[in-house]
């Protein structure tokens, strides 16, 4: 039962976490402000701004992988690679993240995707550097102690 309670908590601090590292980055972008009128509805901005989220929420899964498991069992792509993959998406969410927010000419609600592409800068960050993390353990692994690199 306290266990339960524990990894509650920890889920409620992490979205609480998370989502005000959103709203920091809305508000230092200068997008914090709601829209005048508010579309619903799917837009091709806000189509574009899901599936970066989409992508750097998989670097973040794949980081958190690599590094609760041991280097040798991360997938089919076993050791650095997968790691390196795991990077890559999430630098990928990053970029597309700060583009999102780069294009946008209004805030949440305009239709522009802009909580999405925040959303996606944050875990871009976050898979980051869970990813860089679990390369420089595989890295470490790979090595070993008296082994040459």
């Amino acid at each position: 039962m306290k266990r339960t309670i524990a990894v509650t908590l920890a889920v409620l601090a992490a979205a609480a976490l998370f989502g005000g590292l959103v709203h920091a980055v809305l508000t230092a972008a200068h997008l914090s402000a709601p829209s005048a009128t508010t579309i619903y509805g799917v837009t091709p901005r806000r189509l574009w701004a899901t599936s970066v989220v989409v992508l750097a929420l998989a670097g973040v899964v794949g980081g958190g992988l690599a590094l609760a498991r041991p280097a040798r069992s991360f997938g089919a792509a076993s050791g650095p690679l997968g790691v390196i993959a795991t990077f890559v998406t999430s630098l990928v969410g990053l970029i597309n993240g700060v583009l999102v927010l780069a294009v946008a000419n209004g805030g949440p609600g305009s239709g522009n995707g802009v909580v999405g592409g925040a959303a996606a800068l944050v875990l871009g960050v976050i898979g980051m550097v869970l990813g860089a993390l679990a390369l420089v353990r595989s890295r470490r692994i790979s090595i070993g102690p008296g082994r040459v690199a």
